[in-house]
């Protein structure tokens, strides 16, 4: 069986060093590209776009490919659109493993907000010492409020800087504890996070960390996705594989 993994998430490169072991699976796993230094695969890479639905079609058909799993993350939605549309179009199987969100606990402090515009507006006019955490890609809505003090964690540079007067700037790759989080937020005085509800423990961290401290967390709501087959867990991918069908995965 040919297999095409969407990756870039913690979760894909765990898939994949799975099905590595499986002498009967062909898997390669593509990145956008967007990562510098990547980490290791255990199987073949394939970095870059594809050029939209047609483009990952033509590659599904091309490559002989049995088996699209999106394994991106839940808010590349433009990614699972087009992996949606893709698969029908080259009559491909696919299942996509999607990582639940957090569930709100009593002392969180959630503003639930449409997106990151409405992010930059919830921060307010008073100046405030701002924990971005979100993807590079994600950063320049912020520039709309100078204001505030920023502190900006990316894997690689923010390159150019953005357009702020005052940012700071870390470069680190996770995952990132509680207890780690919390001191990061206590040593540059946050008073606010502004973080995706990705799911997952790897970047859970930072809301445990900002809850015990009583931080707020400005939280864009996740996006809709394609109705395709999905699970939830790893596991679920490898007992849909062993069954020999998708019938193990749900409709969402």
């Amino acid at each position: 069986m040919r297999i095409l993994v969407l990756g870039g998430t913690l979760e894909a490169r765990q898939l994949c060093a799975q099905l590595a072991r499986r002498p009967a699976l062909s898997v390669t796993v593509s990145l956008a590209g967007r990562t510098a230094a990547p980490a290791p695969m255990a199987v073949a890479v394939r970095s870059g776009g594809f050029g939209g639905a047609a483009g990952l079609a033509a590659y599904l058909s091309e490559a002989r490919i049995d088996l699209l799993i999106d394994a991106t993350h839940p808010y590349a939605a433009i990614i699972s659109q087009n992996a949606a549309a893709a698969a029908a179009q080259a009559k491909v199987r696919i299942l996509a493993l999607r990582r639940p969100p957090w569930v709100r606990q009593p002392d969180d402090r959630w503003i639930e907000v449409g997106d990151l515009q409405q992010a930059v507006r919830a921060l307010g006019d008073a100046p405030r010492r701002v924990f971005l955490a979100l993807g590079r890609k994600d950063l320049a809505p912020f520039e709309a409020a100078p204001q505030h003090h920023y502190l900006i964690r990316s894997v690689d540079p923010v390159t150019p800087p953005l357009n702020l007067p005052h940012a700071d700037y870390i470069t680190a790759r996770g995952p990132f504890g509680e207890m780690q989080e919390r001191a990061l937020l206590e040593t540059n005085r946050i008073d606010v996070v502004v973080a995706k509800n990705s799911g997952g423990e790897s970047t859970y961290g930072k809301i445990a960390a900002a809850r015990a401290l009583g931080l707020a967390v400005i939280m864009p709501r996740r996006p809709s996705l394609p109705n395709v087959p999905s699970v939830a867990r790893l596991e679920e991918v490898l007992d849909a594989l062993d069954h020999g069908d998708l019938a193990t995965a749900r409709g969402v």
